[in-house]
């Protein structure tokens, strides 16, 4: 099977929506005031035989658009400096196109429509890139509009955890609580819980795209 057919593969098992894995930190829990500190998207591909794996992460730090509120506590809980001058901070609207042309480059390569965002608490993190997307102007958001993947919800559903460290060391997934709290790493631990969740529901007889 060659690397275009491997890739092919994905569509099917999403009904031709791409699924990849989104963590922002920000500024506080609002997304219309709070400022978007750190953006990070992690692509997963597919194996011949089925399985789900996880491939890259893009990340990207920002800086907080104009009159963006910081919130004392989200800042000491995320440990970001938001104006520490070796963050080497985008703005929102650069960040968001780096991270958009990397998914528009696998929808493409996939075959697929379009994007579906998958996070953990996935309204959070979808809420802060729509926010983020009006304010700046962006067009060919790659995102679906409304519908998302929760690993909040899976978890829940396949290890009765809902939070991203429990879930995960109950699947086996290592998890640092030290590197947490970073975009790119939790981005990656939730992508790498995703592909558990769908990969044991694969081996448990559930949907198949090679069938």
């Amino acid at each position: 099977m060659s690397a275009d057919e491997e890739l092919c593969e994905i569509k099917q098992r999403f009904r031709g929506f791409l699924p990849v894995i989104i963590d922002v930190e920000t500024g506080g829990f609002n997304a219309q005031t709070d400022a978007l500190l750190e953006v990070a998207a992690t692509i997963v591909r597919m194996e011949p035989d089925g399985e789900l794996y996880v491939h890259e992460t893009v990340h990207h730090n920002v800086v907080p658009f104009e009159g963006a509120n910081l919130e004392a506590s989200a800042l000491e809980f995320t440990g970001i400096d938001p104006y520490h001058p070796f963050r080497e901070a985008l703005s929102e609207a650069d960040a968001l196109e780096s991270i958009f042309k990397a998914i528009r480059k696998e929808i493409k390569s996939t075959n697929c429509t379009r994007a579906v965002l998958v996070g953990h608490n996935a309204h959070f993190d979808a809420g802060f890139i729509n926010a983020a997307v009006e304010r700046t102007g962006l067009k060919r958001n790659p995102f679906h509009p409304f519908s998302y993947f929760d690993t909040a919800t899976l978890a829940g559903l396949a290890f009765g955890q809902t939070v991203l460290a429990k879930a995960c060391l109950q699947a086996g997934i290592e998890f640092d609580n030290k590197a947490a709290h970073s975009a790119a790493y939790d981005a990656d631990r939730t992508a790498h819980l995703f592909c558990n969740i769908v990969n044991i529901w694969r081996q448990c007889g559930g949907f198949d795209a090679n069938l």
